[in-house]
């Protein structure tokens, strides 16, 4: 395990490139555990709250990422983050023996690209390959199972134990990003199975309350399909984990995957693909109910 570079006996200084949802809740989460945060975000408005609670922002990001020991990105796509990190000079701005982190989720590909051209431009730079699973409560209550990849460093320590329950190393750069893609198609499934059953109850007149009863402490039910299911029966669509993020990332499974691999995956995707496109894309994953039958 390599040291990394902050002095020992403080907390590393922290940045937080992108404060969407999820990384508006990391920082969040390492700001209360007394870390020194830098924020920036393409949308300036989005760090205004973090300002609040003492983080720094900065109106550049290569200047957010100057003096800090870990960068965290939580861009939404593979071309947004090499946008940000590389063509505007960011990586170029790490200073050396700093940490990458890297923890939305871009896929394989994209993923390993970023990795080297980590190596090509700043060999003196670590990438860590970080994506998460959990949405946005987890987040904010260092819940996050972080799907780490690349080489462990004793810096990340502090901050991944203040943002996660427990971080899984699996392997070279990449490895985390294959976890993720397949954590997110088995949550799609689950999502899709709710919105069916859900849809099914209703058609064939059976009560939520019976559903739920039948569902409690059955070993075919999920703590996190009843509580999506709990959420469609009240069309509670405020998003912890919007639609069209997870289209976006089982569109990654799916064309990741070789032919046959997972046809499921992909007739989810194309459902759900309707659905963003008539006006779901910002609502919950939960939305995946609508559409299916009529709802009460």
């Amino acid at each position: 395990m390599t040291s990394g570079t902050h002095e020992q006996g403080r907390p590393p200084l922290v940045a937080v490139i992108g404060t969407g949802t999820m990384g508006a809740a990391m920082a969040r989460r390492l700001l209360g555990a007394h870390m020194d945060v830098h924020v920036w975000a393409r949308h300036a408005a989005s760090t205004t709250a973090l300002v609040d609670l003492g983080a720094a922002s900065f109106e550049r990001a290569p200047d957010a990422v100057r003096d800090v020991d870990v960068v965290i990105t939580m861009l939404p796509t593979p071309v947004a983050t090499a946008d940000v990190m590389v063509h505007a000079k960011t990586l170029e701005a790490m200073k050396p023996g700093s940490i990458w982190v890297q923890m939305a989720t871009l896929g394989v590909e994209a993923t390993e690209e970023l990795a080297t051209e980590t190596r090509n431009r700043r060999p003196d730079v670590a990438f860590i390959d970080a994506p998460v699973s959990g949405s946005r409560e987890p987040a904010e209550s260092g819940q996050l199972l972080i799907l780490a990849s690349g080489t462990p460093a004793a810096s990340l320590e502090p901050v991944f134990a203040a943002l996660g329950r427990e971080t899984l190393w699996l392997g070279p750069a990449g490895a985390g990003s294959a976890m993720k893609l397949i954590l997110n198609t088995w949550l799609a499934f689950q999502t899709e199975g709710a919105a069916e059953a859900a849809a099914l109850a209703q058609d064939l007149g059976v009560p939520s309350a019976a559903l739920f009863d039948a569902l409690r402490d059955n070993p075919l039910a999920s703590k996190y399909a009843l509580a999506k299911l709990a959420r469609m029966i009240d069309e509670d669509y405020h998003p912890d984990f919007a639609l069209e993020w997870a289209l976006k990332d089982l569109d990654l499974a799916v064309g990741s995957a070789g032919s046959g691999v997972a046809p499921i995956a992909g007739a989810i995707a194309e459902r759900w693909r309707t659905l963003v496109n008539d006006g779901s894309s910002e609502l919950d994953v939960s939305a995946a109910r609508r559409g299916l039958g009529a709802q009460e």
